[in-house]
């Protein structure tokens, strides 16, 4: 997934779910994306963090 994929994917649940999302990049380079309250990787592998509670 592109950096600007995995961006738009991750406004899109953060929008719908309400929930604080993550973009992180895997072992192999690729991007991924999910709920930060799922995420339990190394926090140094996190590329954005996306809250949709903030102003």
């Amino acid at each position: 997934m592109s950096l600007n994929d995995a961006h738009a994917f991750a406004f899109s649940l953060a929008a719908t779910l309400m929930v604080t999302i993550i973009i992180f990049q895997a072992g192999d380079g690729s991007l991924g994306v999910m709920p930060a309250s799922e995420y339990d990787g190394d926090t140094s592998a996190i590329v954005h963090e996306i809250d949709p509670f903030a102003a």
